[in-house]
C-alpha cells in the first residue's frame, strides 16, 4: 500500500511539472516576415497588448527578437464574458477597435462569416472563445475532361511574403457616395464615418487585404477594400470628395507593401 502511494505522488508531481512548463511558455521568437499584427492574430491578443507588454513605442520588430505574448499576470484565463449591443451606424471594424480586439477575433467569437450586422444584435466583445461555423454542403459537379478543366486559380499571397515588395500600378480614385455604394469596405471600414481614413481597393491575389501600403502621391494606406474592376496591378484610392476623386483621375504610380 505504501508503494502505491509513493507511485501516485510521483505521477502527480510529474503532472504539476508538465503544467508549469506549459504555462511558462509565454514568449515568442520573432521570425523573418513576422509583424506585430500577424503575431497578435496567432496568439489571440491585440497589437496594443503586445506593445504594452514589451514596452514598444512603434510597430518595428526584428528577427530573433524575444516578445512576451502572454503570462498568468497579464492574461486572465477565466475572463468574464461581456457583450455589446449593436447600434445604428456600427460596423464590425469599428466595434473591434473600440474594444481593443482584432476584427478576426470579434468575428470568431460570434461565429460571423460575413460583415453584415444589425442594430439590436448582441456581440461578445471580451472573454469569448472561437465558435466553429459549419460550412454549407457543396454540390459535387460532374467530372470534367482535361480539355474542359478550368485553369487553377493562384492562391492569394500572405502579407509576410509580400512585405517590402514594390510595384508600379494603375491608380484610379473612388468616393463613399457613388451610386449603389454603402460606404462600408470589404473589411468593414465605414468610410462615411471615417472620411480621413486612407484606404485603397486592391486585388487580394496581388496585395493581401489588411496590408499597409505606401502609395505615391497619397501616403500610407490600408488595403481594406476590393472592387469588381480592380484586377492585377491596379488599385483604387479612397478620396472623401467627388471633386477630389475626379481630380485624381487615372495615373501610373509606384507603391510599396510595408507589411
Amino acid at each position: 500500500m505504501k508503494k502505491q502511494i509513493i507511485t501516485l505522488t510521483a505521477i502527480a508531481a510529474l503532472s504539476v511539472g508538465a503544467a508549469s512548463q506549459a504555462s511558462a511558455q509565454s514568449s515568442y521568437t520573432v521570425e523573418s516576415g513576422d509583424t506585430l499584427w500577424s503575431i497578435s492574430q496567432a496568439q489571440n491578443v491585440t497589437v496594443e497588448q503586445l506593445k504594452g507588454w514589451n514596452e514598444l513605442s512603434s510597430d518595428i520588430i526584428y528577427p530573433k527578437q524575444q516578445l512576451e505574448v502572454a503570462s498568468a499576470e497579464k492574461v486572465e484565463v477565466s475572463q468574464e464574458k461581456s457583450t455589446y449591443t449593436v447600434a445604428s451606424g456600427d460596423t464590425l471594424f469599428k466595434i473591434a477597435q473600440a474594444h481593443g480586439i482584432s476584427l478576426d477575433t470579434l468575428m470568431s467569437w460570434n461565429g460571423i462569416t460575413g460583415h453584415w450586422i444589425y442594430p439590436g444584435d448582441k456581440l461578445v466583445v471580451s472573454g469569448g472563445s472561437p465558435i466553429s461555423v459549419p460550412k454549407a454542403p457543396q454540390e459535387v459537379a460532374p467530372a470534367k475532361t482535361a480539355s474542359q478543366a478550368a485553369p487553377a486559380k493562384t492562391a492569394a499571397p500572405a502579407a509576410s511574403e509580400q512585405s517590402g515588395k514594390e510595384m508600379t500600378v494603375s491608380a484610379t480614385a473612388y468616393t463613399a457616395y457613388c451610386a449603389g455604394c454603402s460606404g462600408v469596405t470589404a473589411t468593414g471600414i465605414d468610410l462615411r464615418s471615417n472620411p480621413n481614413q486612407k484606404v485603397i481597393a486592391v486585388d487580394p491575389t496581388v496585395i493581401p487585404l489588411g496590408s499597409k501600403v505606401w502609395v505615391e502621391g497619397y501616403g500610407e494606406a490600408i488595403a481594406g477594400d476590393t472592387g469588381g474592376a480592380i484586377k492585377g496591378n491596379k488599385i483604387d484610392v479612397f478620396i472623401p470628395t467627388q471633386s477630389g476623386a475626379l481630380d485624381w483621375g487615372r495615373k501610373s504610380i509606384n507603391i510599396k507593401i510595408l507589411n
